[in-house]
């Protein structure tokens, strides 16, 4: 593996691990492996943060409809102190970073790929959650950007389980020569 990688960990955060309206039961299951990658190489290591709006007036287009649903989970209901990422993630922070984002996709507005490429980054290895939603996000714009993708399939995670199978095979099956799907063991084993 050359030196020019990344983890990007995916929205470990407390909101879909503990009791809300949006937990997440595998969240629990696939911890082990993400921070195990996360503790061998934290300077490696951003972590992104899925933030809501401070209310749902403060939400543009479609995204407003979304937290009229949603509205418990906006910041005037939500204990902020949930939107952070799991403890055990959050002691890496330093060296550790943390990229907040207020839409499934890091990449919408730029400053995630412009700080990669400042450190030369070419590879972004993805661990997370939900494989069928922010992860794939992060995934097809990452791809969209020309990165390489490996993504530890041990390390991601979802609510549902039949979009999280789906999700796989379609990444796996259409993007190929983009995207490398493999166990948490076989990449670090690859980068020792």
């Amino acid at each position: 593996m050359e030196s020019g990688w990344i983890h990007l960990c995916v929205d470990m955060q407390r909101m879909f691990a503990e009791d809300t309206p949006w937990h997440v039961g595998w969240m629990k299951r696939v911890s082990p492996a993400v921070v195990e990658l996360a503790t061998c190489y934290p300077e490696r290591t951003i972590f992104t943060r899925f933030v809501p709006p401070p209310h749902r007036a403060a939400a543009r287009g479609m995204w407003r409809a979304y937290y009229e649903k949603w509205w418990m989970m906006t910041g005037e209901h939500l204990h902020a102190e949930l939107v952070d990422i799991l403890p055990e993630l959050r002691r890496l922070v330093p060296p550790a970073g943390v990229f907040d984002k207020p839409t499934y996709s890091p990449w919408v507005d730029g400053r995630l790929d412009a700080h990669l490429r400042i450190d030369g980054i070419q590879t972004i290895v993805v661990t997370g959650g939900e494989t069928d939603v922010c992860v794939t996000a992060a995934i097809f714009g990452a791809i969209d950007l020309g990165y390489r993708v490996i993504l530890l399939k041990d390390a991601v995670c979802s609510g549902a389980d039949e979009t999280h199978d789906a999700s796989l095979k379609l990444l796996g099956d259409r993007f190929s020569v983009q995207l490398e799907i493999m166990e948490t063991v076989a990449f670090l084993t690859s980068v020792r």
